[in-house]
């Protein structure tokens, strides 16, 4: 079977936003402070806080994603663009809130299936996005399922982030826009860092910035990707050599907990990336408090790499420059 890789060039995605109204780039922070807390020599922060008013870089995936559908649609208005379409999805965070806001722009429906883990809190949140809340399974990968069965029963469309055999058109388009952070990025640098830690759960952001980030600058720096110890699919596959499922208790970094990776996400770090790191429930609650004095606050699961380089990352001393996403706002749910 032919490999499948991300995306790495960002200017179709970066002329579609150039039409969205709440398109704005999001800062890179020279965060000085947290490179003394961590004893290295310069930290840079992609702030996702505020993309596109949903709290996090998951804006830049599915509405993409939708916003092409809407483009082959050729409607006139784009508010009505997809009025017949219906996209359905599993979450753990933030991705369904990026179908919702999609659909709602485009004047289509959203479905989204929540595992029962996932907090009250969230499916309210998704609520007030316009979208229909389905509770199913206790997992993210069970919710996935009931998703996927339901896009066949119904006719609807399956909007994952993630990528399997069979299904990679939509989970590509996703991942694509995702590397809007990476095109900013490297305008927002004026030059390459030693050192970049990308945290990951199901793997597209961590899979886009990487391809992207290689293509601009080569193998000079070391990228790390950053898991969860309770969710270590992506490390797992690698050692493996292949796509492996894994098991674990629930982790605090709800947004990476999960517990099977993306087929394109992980071809696409077998190639791009150089380490593949866990973090314990501890270190990234501990990482999140050290950032939030500093004016970083957020989630553990969206502090995950800042946690694993204040933790200690391997290869890090005073020289190193590092580049890292804060992912998402403070507010965990």
């Amino acid at each position: 079977m032919q490999k499948l890789y991300p995306s790495e060039n960002a200017r179709a995605v970066s002329e579609l936003l150039a039409l969205c109204p709440k398109h704005v780039e999001t800062p890179l922070v020279d965060a000085q402070e947290v490179a003394m807390a961590a004893g290295v020599r310069q930290v840079s922060i992609k702030d996702e806080r505020t993309r596109m008013g949903l709290g996090s870089f998951k804006a830049l995936g599915a509405a993409y994603a939708i916003a092409q559908d809407a483009q082959r649609a050729q409607a006139g208005d784009w508010a009505t663009a997809l009025t017949e379409r219906v996209y359905v999805t599993a979450s753990a965070g933030n991705h369904g809130l990026s179908v919702a806001a999609g659909a709602r722009i485009f004047g289509a429906q959203a479905v989204i299936y929540l595992a029962k883990s996932v907090p009250e809190a969230f499916a309210e949140r998704l609520t007030q996005t316009g979208a229909r809340v389905v509770r199913a399974g206790d997992t993210y990968e069970q919710s996935m399922q009931a998703a996927a069965d339901a896009a066949d029963a119904n006719g609807w469309q399956l909007l994952s982030d993630s990528s399997w055999a069979g299904y990679t058109e939509w989970p590509g388009a996703v991942m694509e826009g995702y590397l809007q952070m990476g095109a900013e990025i490297s305008a927002q640098l004026t030059e390459a860092p030693d050192y970049i830690l990308l945290q990951a759960g199901v793997g597209g952001m961590a899979a886009a910035l990487a391809a992207h980030f290689r293509a601009e600058w080569g193998d000079a720096p070391v990228i790390a990707v950053v898991e969860p110890e309770a969710a270590p699919a992506l490390i797992e596959s690698i050692r493996a050599g292949r796509l492996t499922d894994t098991a674990g208790p629930v982790s605090q970094m709800g947004r990476l907990d999960c517990k099977t990776p993306s087929m394109i996400a992980l071809e696409g770090l077998a190639r791009d990336a150089d380490l593949f790191l866990t973090i314990t429930e501890e270190e990234a609650a501990a990482g999140v408090a050290s950032l939030a004095p500093f004016g970083f606050e957020t989630t553990p699961s969206g502090g995950a790499g800042l946690a694993a380089l204040l933790s200690g990352a391997p290869g890090c001393d005073a020289e190193t420059s590092v580049l890292a996403v804060l992912s998402e706002g403070p507010e965990d749910v």
